[in-house]
């Protein structure tokens, strides 16, 4: 799509053309299992439940807004993944997504590994006990500082970004008389069916080493010539929120044959490829995500046949399903304050929080599904857009839906999904305070990540 060079993003404001939108569901009380958490529900009142818990009590203990993750459902998730892979392969919750000690601690129990791209994801991922061995380090520019904390306390794996990051993680490996496991992340020329501020395999962006001319084969080249390195694999992602496998066979594919190349050039056979994550999850009922066992089977399937026709071992594959895991897990939950109707095109319904709890929406253009849940109603559906508190036209939670035209201030509303990439992308804007994440399971709630305060803020303001 292409965007506006309006500071609001993309033009927000006008009428929709006939069409644009779908219909309004046939029950706007009825909630669909793709895109809310496994333990949602509706109670006798019509309140949303999660856990057990009603959604009208949890706004009471723990204010609004909110982000409630069901961890069953996580835990769940964390299981389905692991068991669709198997004992052969290796699953790596990419931390990005939304990382926590708890997190960690769920991750760690249900025998996931995780992937880590900065210093501060490290340090919260060896503080809950995350074994040092089953972490991966991402980023296209680790400082030395990161480097060194990851090397010192034995990560599994480092992902090389560049050419100086080769030098660099050798160096201080070196230094540190160890031989640092390593993969080389390539940019395999494929555009992945996704935003483009999401598409991370096409040659013209910031992340990993180019196959073309030759830069890649150079890498490892490298790679295998430095005594701190110990080259495992190759590395490839192609882009966030995919649903057709198409782009991982051309991926796989292209991967494989540089695997092909090092061996009939230095002998050497790599026992390792990492396809990375990026695979979709259901915000509105119109997408269509995959089940874990199908993209496993599909993802094996493919590398095995290519490695098949080029006469190559069938390395272990690694997979780094962040939002596939927790995305679906959680929503956040608002209070409404302020119902404006628009005659002829929608109307705008404000909420406590917006931009600062949810930026994908100004970012990504994303869209997202949004239910009335403090009780149900048999109103008439309206058409409307739920936007935020922030001084900015931008500020859209979502953009267009439906819901009961008796809408009124003091209700709450949901947005489910939202389990991934709001918290961690959650700002102060205007000094707003980012809202606290509440684990929710089998009756009992309780916060793993706290609400900022005014004294948070102030704290970081030294005058």
């Amino acid at each position: 799509m292409s965007r506006s060079a309006h500071p609001a993003g993309p033009r927000h404001a006008d009428v929709l053309a006939e069409g644009h939108y779908s219909a309004p569901a046939a029950d706007l009380n009825a909630l669909d299992e793709k895109v809310w958490a496994r333990t949602v529900a509706r109670d006798a009142d019509g309140a949303l439940t999660v856990g057990g818990i009603a959604v009208t009590r949890l706004a009471e203990e723990f204010g609004t807004p909110a982000y409630f993750l069901d961890e069953s459902d996580f835990r769940a998730r964390c299981r389905a993944w692991a068991d669709a892979f198997g004992p052969d392969a290796d699953v790596f919750y990419a931390g990005k997504a939304f990382l926590s000690r708890a997190v960690v601690r769920w991750l760690t129990q249900e025998g996931l590994n995780l992937d880590v791209c900065s210093g501060g994801e490290l340090t919260t991922a060896l503080d809950a006990g995350m074994p040092a061995e089953r972490i991966a380090f991402h980023g296209n520019n680790k400082t030395v500082a990161e480097i060194e904390r990851a090397i010192g306390a034995g990560v599994g794996r480092i992902v090389l970004d560049s050419f100086q990051e080769i030098a660099r993680v050798a160096h201080i490996a070196q230094r540190h008389g160890k031989r640092q496991r390593v993969q080389i992340r390539v940019t395999v020329g494929v555009e992945a069916h996704t935003h483009e501020f999401i598409a991370t395999a096409h040659e013209d962006q910031k992340f990993g080493i180019a196959l073309a001319d030759g830069q890649a084969a150079e890498a490892v080249r490298r790679a295998l010539t430095l005594d701190g390195l110990e080259l495992i694999g190759i590395h490839s992602h192609i882009g966030s929120q995919i649903f057709d496998m198409a782009g991982f066979e051309v991926s796989a594919r292209r991967v494989v044959q540089l695997l092909a190349e090092v061996r009939d050039e230095h002998g050497v056979e790599l026992p390792e490829i990492d396809l990375g994550g990026g695979l979709g999850i259901a915000y509105t009922s119109e997408d269509d995500p995959r089940e874990p066992h199908e993209i496993a089977k599909a993802l094996s399937d493919i590398v095995t046949r290519e490695c098949e026709a080029a006469k190559l071992r069938t390395p272990r594959i690694s997979v780094e399903p962040g939002r596939a895991i927790v995305g679906p897990t959680a929503f956040t939950l608002y209070e409404v304050g302020t119902v404006k109707p628009l005659e002829g095109l929608r109307t705008y319904v404000s909420v406590d929080g917006g931009m600062s709890d949810n930026i994908r929406t100004a970012l990504y253009d994303a869209e997202y599904s949004v239910a009335l849940v403090s009780r149900t109603s048999d109103a008439e559906p309206m058409l409307v857009r739920v936007v935020g508190k922030h001084c900015e036209s931008g500020d859209i939670v979502v953009k267009d839906a439906f819901l009961p035209a008796d809408l009124a201030p003091g209700d709450l509303i949901a947005v489910p999904a939202t389990g991934a990439y709001c918290r961690s992308m959650a700002s102060n804007y205007n000094h707003a305070l980012r809202p606290p994440v509440v684990a929710v399971r089998d009756g009992e709630a309780r916060v793993i990540v706290r609400r900022e305060t005014e004294e948070d803020l102030l704290r970081l303001d030294v005058g």
